[in-house]
């Protein structure tokens, strides 16, 4: 793990900046999503333009291993959701990971100088390096044969939006200090929470399963809201370690250690926070506060009806 222009991003090895790099979003993202002409706002406040964003990264890395994953990617997603759901979990957490990887130590790299100083400095929050940490470790089967014992690092959650209802084809947002993020490509939203052990995943594994279909933005939005404030309330933090390797061993396997077993996995859930979440991914459709606590036990829900039962919404507002 170390950051900066001069050092690979996965292995570590001296690199010569500007030539060893790798862009954060791929240029067939880049391309497909017409994303060179846009900008992205990181938490210093200065915009940069997507194409800026990248990391140093050694020219085997990036040849054996960043490249031949794009390309893979690429053509899986030609395939649309049906792709992204039958591609392997592992294949699909490294691309995310290296998107995620991208954009964290940008922001780190530039709270050394800051456009202006951020509320809150990820270089302070203590609790995201140890997850940034932990995160790391698995991150290397990128560019090492490795297998994941009896466990999968993060949640990732594949959904569907109705393009009828969605004219929107990319769209990126993240919290970084909780290791969470989404990605939009056309009608698929990746959601993913890069350092759980699939607690999440499993936490909203009833939810997940009623939202396996095509959804309207608005509902997409609160799964993501769900997602996010999940991660917020993750109280544990895993360690990973290898297998000691022998003779004749083709890959190296991770065994994954949650230290603090004694503790509540999740800390208690609380509506009014929820609702800010909400409030935050809802801003698109000028959602008020107001109107998402207007029962303040049962917080606003496009997803689910007052008996949680799933609801089919086909446009919002629902009546105009």
């Amino acid at each position: 793990m170390r950051f900066g222009p001069g050092a690979c991003f996965l292995c570590g090895t001296t690199t010569t900046p500007p030539q060893d790099t790798v862009p954060v979003f791929a240029d067939w993202l880049l391309d497909r999503y017409q994303l060179r002409e846009r900008s992205i706002k990181l938490l210093d406040m200065r915009i940069v333009a997507y194409p800026e964003l990248r990391i140093a990264c050694c020219a085997r890395c990036r040849t054996q291993h960043v490249e031949p994953l794009e390309a893979h990617i690429e053509t899986i997603s030609w395939q649309g959701v049906r792709g992204f759901r039958e591609l392997d979990e592992q294949t699909l957490f490294l691309w995310l990971g290296k998107m995620f990887y991208g954009i964290l130590v940008t922001e780190l790299l530039n709270e050394l100088d800051p456009l202006a100083v951020p509320q809150y400095p990820l270089a302070e929050n203590a609790q995201m390096f140890r997850r940034f940490q932990a995160f790391f470790r698995p991150l290397q089967a990128l560019r090492v044969p490795m297998e994941y014992d009896d466990f999968v690092p993060g949640s990732v959650f594949i959904l569907e939006t109705d393009p009828a209802q969605d004219d929107m084809t990319f769209e990126y947002d993240d919290d970084l200090s909780t290791l969470a993020f989404s990605i939009k490509l056309d009608e698929t939203v990746l959601v993913a929470c890069l350092v759980d052990n699939g607690l999440i995943a499993r936490a909203m594994g009833r939810v997940y399963q009623q939202a396996r279909r095509p959804l309207h933005p608005v509902q997409t939005a609160e799964f993501k809201a769900r997602v996010y404030y999940a991660a917020y309330l993750l109280n544990v933090v895993p360690d990973y370690f290898p297998r000691p390797l022998k003779p004749g061993d083709q890959e190296v396997v991770l065994d994954a250690l949650i230290d603090d077993v004694t503790g509540e996995i999740f800390n208690p859930w609380d509506n009014s926070a929820y609702a800010q979440s909400l409030l935050e991914m809802w801003k698109r459709w000028h959602i008020l506060l107001s109107d998402i606590l207007a029962d303040p036990t049962f917080p606003l829900s496009y997803l689910h009806d007052a008996e949680g039962q799933p609801r089919h919404l086909t446009r919002y507002p629902e009546k105009e």
